[in-house]
């Protein structure tokens, strides 16, 4: 295992320079809770982990024989997996499905230990892993639309459509959804999802520019692009804005799989030779 230089810092350098701030906010959102929902409040019992009384023998034995805990604690302790990776240079720890030797258990468990609150609910552990799970999820099924699009894509095209790289003047650039699978790219497609209006102008030049790389890369390449973008209105000034004799089709798909092949076939159509 290899961690990064020691001058790079690592996660207990970046806790202690925001830790001043970061006490100053939980007092501060402390007492807005509590004088927002002043006629709310009760005092519960709740079942408390008492984590300053375990050491980290206990606690390595706690994340060898209940994994699942191992994710509560990352977040308790706010630890990220890379964080892992940098400092103790163990790769690839699945924080939601850990497989973990004895020997990297006792490091992980040698890592959090400073990092972790004195006590805890278990109701707490419990909220902050379902957060985190959610978001997790969310963002895969977000993240499986670009595949859903390029399936869709090459259903419609009746040919096959994959992620390709290629050079251009020695710099590496990455088409979403490319054909043929080997050689020049005869056609490409940018697949964009945008979910906010402020980042509209920033992956407008990335369409423009991977564009005007393709045609460098393949004068004779055609090239579309399918974009989510859920702010309807703002449609006709996005095509207007990608119009130009580098990109031959612009799409915009939804979630569902009807919008999704019908976005598919116009720019399958719209590149076929």
């Amino acid at each position: 295992m290899k961690s990064v230089p020691r001058e790079y810092g690592n996660h207990a350098d970046f806790m202690e320079m925001v830790k001043e701030s970061a006490t100053k906010r939980a007092e501060k959102i402390g007492g807005a809770l509590q004088a927002a929902f002043q006629q709310r409040l009760r005092e519960e019992r709740v079942l408390t982990v008492h984590l300053a009384d375990i050491d980290v023998h206990e606690l390595t034995d706690a994340i060898i024989q209940h994994p699942a805990i191992l994710k509560p604690l990352v977040i308790a302790a706010n630890v990220a997996a890379r964080a892992i990776e940098r400092d103790l240079g163990i790769k690839n720890v699945d924080t939601y499905n850990p497989r973990l030797t004895d020997r990297t258990a006792a490091a992980i468990a040698g890592y959090l230990k400073p990092f972790l609150p004195a006590t805890v609910a278990v109701a707490t552990l419990v909220a902050l892993d379902r957060i985190e799970f959610i978001d997790k999820e969310v963002r895969a099924f977000k993240g499986r639309w670009e595949a859903r699009v390029t399936d869709a894509l090459t259903a419609s095209a009746g040919i096959e459509f994959k992620k390709r790289k290629f050079m251009v003047d020695g710099e590496e650039f990455e088409i979403d959804a490319a054909h043929p699978r080997g050689g020049p790219i005869d056609q490409a497609v940018d697949i964009k999802r945008i979910e906010a209006r402020r980042d509209i102008h920033k992956r407008i030049d990335e369409i423009v520019n991977k564009a005007g790389k393709l045609a460098r890369h393949n004068p004779k390449a055609r090239f579309g692009a399918v974009i989510y973008f859920p702010f309807e209105d703002q449609h006709p000034q996005i095509e207007n804005r990608l119009r130009g004799p580098g990109i031959q089709v612009v799409a915009f798909a939804a979630e569902s799989e009807e919008s999704i092949a019908s976005a598919a076939r116009k720019v399958a159509a719209a590149l076929r030779r």
